[in-house]
């Protein structure tokens, strides 16, 4: 994501698929903690998250606002972002998501107030989830991370899918602006 040309091109195929879309979930994400990306030098991470991640979310969450306030039901879109944005993790990359991540938190609770009341804007945070990277690291410190977390276990993809059904649905009809961290109590 991050080019405006193929974000004008989905609109345009969910508009004439659809009619209109009542959830919109920005959940693409640069990977630089596993294959290619973990070989990149810290400013060319930088530049793909930016890129990825935080204009990608920003462009795609603009074009989800106009077919949104198109029709008369509005919406809901869902951001993601990341726990540790509220309490921070040492490291380089730890360094890069935060300020990539925060910015998205920052721009969806921006995003809420200035779309409301007929579009709901949300962040999803999720915490240690069993993705490629957690495939990928030492066993031992898995099992580390596992037992620092208060539900002692590192969450799935299905967790985090859980959540943001919840937020698309009526159930979440009066929540907007907010971050709903998925992470088992590692950040309170």
């Amino acid at each position: 994501m991050g080019e405006p040309e193929g974000l004008e091109q989905l609109r345009d195929f969910l508009r004439a698929a659809l009619g209109g879309i009542d959830a919109w979930i920005n959940n693409a994400g640069a990977d630089i903690l596993t294959g290619q990306g973990a070989t990149l030098s810290r400013r060319e991470k930088l530049d793909l998250l930016l890129r990825v991640d935080f204009l990608g979310t920003m462009l795609a969450s603009w074009a989800a606002v106009e077919m949104m306030r198109a029709q008369p039901q509005g919406g809901v879109i869902i951001n993601m972002s990341w726990d540790h944005v509220i309490r921070g993790l040492a490291g380089d990359n730890p360094e890069l998501f935060s300020a990539v991540k925060g910015g998205i938190l920052g721009f969806s609770k921006s995003l809420a107030r200035s779309v409301a009341p007929t579009i709901r804007v949300n962040v999803l945070g999720p915490g240690w989830i069993q993705t490629a990277f957690g495939a990928s690291v030492d066993s031992d410190w898995h099992r580390s991370v596992a037992e620092t977390i208060p539900l002692e276990r590192w969450g799935t993809p299905e967790d985090v899918a859980g959540a943001a059904v919840y937020l698309a649905s009526d159930a979440a009809r009066y929540v907007t602006g907010q971050m709903i961290m998925v992470n088992g109590g590692d950040v309170m």
